[in-house]
Parts: C-alpha cells; structure tokens; sequence
C-alpha cells in the first residue's frame, strides 16, 4: 500500500481532448500498471471525465504557437515553418524537463514528428528516462499532402521522423501493415496495438437515446437552408419538457422509438484534405435523386406536401436520412456552405462537436456509421471505426490497402471507392427501413461481435509488458 508508484509522461504535441488513444493510454497506465500519470499536450477541447476525474493522472497544458494574421506576404512562409517548431521544441522541453517530476517512461505520439521526436529524445537524456513511441501514422506522409512528395521539407521530415523514431527504447503501431513497414524500411521492431473502444463505447438504451435527443434537440431541428426533412414541423411540435422528439416519443413513462424517424448516419470527421467528405455530398444527393425515381416522383413534386406526410406519420419504403457530421478541422465551413446550397427532399445535414460523454451516445444511438477515411500512409486505420463498433454500430467505410484489418466485408460492414458505391449501399441497407432491413441488422450483430473486444484487455496483452520491460530496462 505505502510502494512509491513510478512515474510515467504522455506526450501530446496536439489537442488531448482530441487525442483519445493518448486519453486511453493515460487511463491504462494509472489503472493496470499502477503509475502516476502526468499528461503534456495542448488545451481546447475537454479530455473524457474519466481522464479529469483520475487522482493519478495530471494535465499539463502549453502554450501554443500563435495564429499568425492572414494574408501575411507569401516570403514569410519559410520563416514561418522554421520559427514554429523551435517555439515547440523549446516549449516541450520546459515542459518535459522542468514543468513535471522525471518520469520513469515517455510514451510519445507519433506524429507529429517534428520536433516531438527530438524533444522526447533530448528530455530522456536529460532526466535518465526511457522512451516509447506510440506510431499513429507516418508525419511526412502528412506533410506531403499539402508540400508534396517531392518537396525538400518532407524529406528533412522523413529523415527526423526515421533517425529519432529508432533512437526509442521501444514502439507501438496500429497496424500489421505498419509494423511490417517500420521493420522492414525503418530498421524498427514494433508491437501492433490495436485500436478497441473502451468501455464507455456501447450501444445506447432507449432511455439514453431519448436524454440525447432531448438534448441535441435544438441543434437538430435547425437546417442549413429555410427548411429540411428533418426541421419540418419542429416549431411549435415539442412541448417545454420533450416528450418528443425527431426519433423518440415519451407516453405514460415509456419511450418508443417512432417508426417513421428518419434514418440516423453519424460520420465523424477532421475535415482535413485525408477525407474526402464530397463523396459524402455526391452520395446523398444520389440517394435523394435515385429514391424519388424508384417512387415514381417527379422533380415538380413539392417537398412540403412530402415532409406533411412524414411527419403526419406516413411511411415509405426508403426512409429519410439524416446525416449528423461530427468533429472540428479546417475546411469545415467550406462544406458547410455546400451543404446550404444542396435541394434536397430526403436528406438532411447537422455538424456539431460533442462531449467526450455524448459521442458514444451519439454513436451507440445511430443506424449506421460512414468512415471517409483513406489514410496518407494507407498504413493506419481510423480510430472512429473501432468506436463505432464498440457501440454495435456497422460502418460503410472507403477502402484503401489495409481497411480489412478492421472492417471485414458483409460481416460488420461495407467497402466503398466511389460516391455511386456509397449512394448503392444506403439505398439496399435502408430498403424497409427500420424493420424490415435484414442487411443492416445482420451487419449490426456482427459490429456487436467485433466491438467485443476492449482496450483494456488489448493494452495488457501488447503494451503493459513492453512499456514494464522498458522501464525495468533503466532500473538495472
């Protein structure tokens, strides 16, 4: 009882509240192998209350680099990817070696690299501590996608991120696919971690699904455009204490799930240039177009006269869709702005950043989960999947070279490589929905079988004897 519990230092050059396999591995190093925690990363959005909440985990939050102005002349551009990551290295290193006690271990994500790698390095010569890098996906291949791969930046890169990711004392990496490249091209021995939802992921009750809905009720009842599918017959429809919902209705202390809601797709995004969320648009239009056609409804047909009938309790044989787009990044608004301009009579389109509490709710709330991820290095595999399925949620996810390591075709979801693909996967998925889409429920019980399996059990059996060997390594 009275053991001094060694010290381990989570390494985040980015959002921690953002960085859930990082939150997870906070969690798992204070819980299993019973060491006091101090986490380094950027503030912004809230870490899940498990991570606040544990009395041996600290969050030490620095100094970002400052926005720098638009339209600064273009010359500054140089100067301006040299400066930033010396204000970073220099803030890492105040952190890592004077802000938190010497840690026994570092445990690193990767990327970025630069200068993440060399501090870490720098600060476990400095503090006699060890280090592990947790490889996420390859910096430079990132790098690449906005320079180029032919641009000298990125090779400086590649070159940092390969020289400082062999210096560690050991690695993580979230693929066979990885690890088989870190080995044979980077001369470094990894031990596959695989994503697993914790167990805050699963599928929502009635009651739970009901408090969510009550709760981003607001959001949801309010389009893009003047009206949609989904804000039809909102205004004046719940009463003060919300009974009901667009999905959920309350009579007599019971809820029931309404039978002609609409379909509910979550797709969680960092609206970066890796995920191609146009597809998206093209495949809901396609949708909507294909829906109408096989109902014989012509282009003159009013959506008003459409949405009375929903709403008045009508059923069709394709239900409405309504797509919620989770997450924050960069070209968020610009999709948004297309999303205005789309007229559409079956579909409809909500963004939104959730809790850390509400996302698996959202999620184990859904009907379906859509993954637009395709991966710079095609090496790693999206996280929001292995979340997706701990709530029993099946996905249709683009495919890309190392996709069927998690997600197993006509088993727990669908492959996609174009917007038609998609758009032919919604329209047989949906068919007779909610009772009488066999497919989706069979894909469902097989989300159910794979979200088994937890983070947990997979950080004891892969990374707790590594990063214990590791320490035990600098102990002798």
């Amino acid at each position: 009882m009275g053991k001094r519990r060694g010290r381990a230092c989570v390494v985040v050059l980015g959002d921690i509240g953002r960085s859930p396999r990082m939150q997870y591995h906070a969690l798992s190093l204070a819980r299993q192998a019973s060491l006091q925690v101090d986490i380094v990363a950027y503030g912004g959005s809230e870490p899940h209350m498990a991570v606040l909440e544990n009395q041996f985990i600290n969050i030490h939050k620095m100094k970002q680099w400052p926005v720098h102005p638009h339209g600064l002349p273009k010359i500054l551009n140089p100067l301006i990817l040299l400066l930033k990551p010396l204000f970073q290295f220099f803030m890492l290193l105040w952190y890592l070696c004077v802000k938190i006690p010497a840690p026994d271990i570092f445990i690193v994500q990767n990327p970025p690299s630069v200068p993440t790698l060399v501090a870490v390095k720098w600060a476990s010569w400095l503090r006699n501590s060890m280090f592990i890098v947790d490889w996420h996906n390859f910096g430079y291949t990132l790098l690449a996608l906005s320079l180029g791969r032919s641009s000298p930046f990125v090779a400086v890169y590649r070159w940092f991120e390969r020289h400082y990711g062999r210096m560690a004392n050991g690695s993580l990496c979230v693929t066979k696919a990885m690890q088989h490249e870190l080995a044979q091209n980077w001369g470094i021995k990894a031990i596959v971690l695989y994503d697993q939802p914790p167990e805050f992921f699963h599928p929502a009750s009635l009651e739970e699904k009901h408090k969510l809905f009550c709760r981003l009720d607001k959001v949801i009842s309010q389009p893009y455009g003047i009206r949609d599918c989904a804000s039809y017959g909102s205004i004046g429809m719940r009463n003060c204490d919300l009974t009901e919902t667009l999905f959920t209705t309350m009579a007599d202390g019971d809820i029931f799930l309404k039978p002609n809601r609409p379909a509910l797709v979550v797709s969680s995004t960092s609206w970066t240039p890796d995920e191609d969320f146009g597809m998206l648009l093209e495949a809901a239009v396609m949708y909507d177009r294909r829906v109408a056609a096989i109902l014989n409804e012509n282009d003159s047909t009013l959506e008003e006269v459409l949405w009375k009938e929903l709403s008045d309790g009508k059923q069709y044989l394709y239900p409405r869709l309504l797509f919620v787009i989770t997450g924050k990044g960069p070209e968020k608004e610009t999709y948004e702005e297309k999303i205005r301009k789309l007229h559409l009579k079956r579909v409809a389109f909500r963004t939104m950043w959730l809790s850390a509490e509400d996302y698996p709710l959202l999620l184990g709330s859904a009907d379906l989960g859509v993954c637009l991820h395709t991966s710079s290095s095609g090496l790693d595999l999206p996280m929001k999947v292995v979340d997706m399925f701990g709530c029993g949620l099946p996905v249709c996810a683009v495919s890309y070279s190392c996709i069927k390591e998690l997600v197993t075709v006509d088993k727990n979801g669908l492959l996609f490589s174009s917007s038609s693909e998609l758009a032919d996967e919604l329209m047989m998925l949906f068919k007779g929905f909610p009772d009488e889409c066999n497919a989706l429920k069979s894909l469902r019980n097989g989300a159910l079988e794979m979200g088994s399996s937890r983070w947990a059990t997979e950080w004891e059996e892969n990374a707790k004897p590594l990063i214990l060997e590791v320490i035990s390594q600098n102990s002798n």
